[in-house]
């Protein structure tokens, strides 16, 4: 068998008393391994091109942890919310994402570039060929190894750089508080700590503030048109995507922009066909205007937008992930993962002929949340 250990192996008390240098050559001999080529990258220690390079590799690493440190700092004091074009702060709007993605991404190069140049610079040169064996480790073996891991790394000198070893650790320490930071950051705000305004996740834009009228407003592709919805512009069969419009919105262009932007906003707006029997849901048995029904566009599964409907089947379809709604049963959900209906938004008309919300949706849109009981 090839690797074969050595006759007269030494016993316990034996082991303790020999060096790493010892155990290290026991170990390689007995795992067959013999050493073909080993060159020191720095044969002489301490001179000034070693010093300069030890250097280099601690740049590096010194350069991770202040990209590092923006990251944090751009991600969780940047001004991210949205700023409407040609405002004073728009520019800054504009620049969050690039801003942590350089961050970030300078961080990650320069961790790698710090490990790669230590590679090349400092662990010794070896060339070593191993014959395989097999078996279980027996003792020695085991003493043998730790010996050979120890040797690896006085070997690599990276015990008396403390420059680099110190650099490093600030380095990759500060980019995994980074990484940290983006799952975690969502918990730096309590969602629920004011859970009766429309920012809570309990509500939506539609929900009225001070008795204001919220009405049914089309997206025209232009944000600063207002089109507000009459029964009449839709066709049986037909729908369309509204979103919600105060009064007090109009000419400001910031909350014009937010109400179309908002991810828990879009509804679906369909008449049906004359005649078509339906299915309401109980407690919710006049929140339809005569053939016209409004379902939240947000898929209960995983928030993706249920934008296509077949109208002889009544079926919204998610296309993300297949799941179907069936219109002509309160929106409950007939195929796919979601598990929840869609939640459908109570509307009326007012006195000039326009769809106005009745009240919010009567419950969370969207995906599950802990908080939610259903």
């Amino acid at each position: 068998m090839s690797g074969d250990k050595p006759n007269g192996l030494p016993d316990e008390a034996q082991l303790s008393k020999m060096s790493r240098d010892e155990l290290v050559k026991l170990g390689t001999e007995m795992d067959g391994v013999e050493l073909v080529h080993y060159e020191e990258r720095w044969p002489v220690k301490g001179t000034r091109a070693e010093k300069r390079a030890e250097r280099l590799v601690a740049l590096w690493f010194a350069i991770a942890a202040l990209a590092g440190v923006g990251f944090l700092a751009a991600f969780l004091f940047w001004p991210w919310k949205y700023e409407a074009p040609h405002t004073e702060n728009h520019w800054l709007y504009q620049l969050y994402t690039p801003v942590i993605g350089a961050t970030l991404a300078l961080s990650v190069l320069a961790l790698g570039v710090g490990a790669l140049l230590y590679t090349k610079k400092f662990i010794p040169e070896e060339l070593a060929v191993q014959q395989r064996h097999d078996g279980g480790s027996s003792p020695v073996d085991s003493a043998t190894l730790v010996a050979e891991l120890g040797d690896v790394g006085a070997r690599s000198t990276l015990g008396r750089r403390s420059l680099i070893k110190r650099t490093a650790g600030l380095g990759a320490g500060v980019f995994g508080l980074g990484v940290l930071a983006v799952p975690l950051g969502g918990m730096v705000k309590n969602p629920h700590a004011d859970s009766e305004t429309k920012d809570s996740l309990w509500h939506t834009g539609w929900k009225s503030e001070n008795g204001e009228k919220v009405y049914l407003r089309r997206h025209t592709g232009n944000f600063h048109d207002v089109e507000l919805v009459r029964p009449e512009d839709l066709d049986a069969g037909g729908f369309e995507t509204v979103f919600p419009f105060r009064e007090s919105e109009r000419g400001h262009e910031h909350e014009l922009v937010q109400a179309l932007k908002r991810a828990d906003n879009p509804v679906m707006l369909i008449r049906l066909r004359p005649g078509q029997a339906v299915t309401k849901r109980a407690g919710q048995e006049d929140f339809n205007y005569g053939d016209l029904y409004a379902y939240s566009k947000i898929c209960t599964h995983l928030g993706c937008p249920t934008s296509l409907y077949e109208q002889q089947t009544g079926l919204l379809l998610c296309p993300c992930h297949q799941s179907q709604f069936d219109v002509f049963h309160y929106g409950k959900p007939r195929f796919g993962p979601a598990t929840r209906a869609l939640p459908q938004l109570p509307i009326t008309v007012d006195e000039d002929g326009y769809l106005i919300a009745r009240s919010d949706f009567t419950e969370a849109v969207g995906p599950a949340f802990w908080e939610r009981k259903s």
